[in-house]
């Protein structure tokens, strides 16, 4: 079994009913993976909320692509109906600037 290049830490929040990947949304548009995340993800600020049925896959597989490996860690875990339930839904036109990553 090779050895992926490199490691993420990305936190997973959950309630009683389901859970979401805590990521930056750049990075959805890094991976070239934003136009495939679904509306049952949710955004705020510069972080997407990733649901754990097909964009959290989504997003571990598109890592995988690049040779990085998703280390998933428990994060915060509500006992009732968690707070990100009430964001914005992810919509496909939600961008994040991109670093300029070519030097001149």
């Amino acid at each position: 079994m090779a050895k992926s290049k490199a490691n993420v830490v990305k936190f997973f929040h959950s309630d009683a009913g389901h859970g979401w990947l805590a990521v930056k949304t750049r990075e959805l548009v890094e991976l070239g993976i934003a136009d495939k995340i679904t509306a049952f993800s949710f955004t705020k600020g510069k972080s997407s909320y990733l649901e754990e049925d097909v964009d959290m896959a989504t997003y571990v597989n598109a890592q995988k692509d690049r040779g990085v490996n998703v280390e998933v860690r428990q994060g915060k875990r509500w006992d009732k109906k968690s707070p990100i339930r009430a964001f914005p839904a992810y919509q496909a036109t939600v961008t994040a600037p991109v670093a300029e990553t070519v030097s001149q």
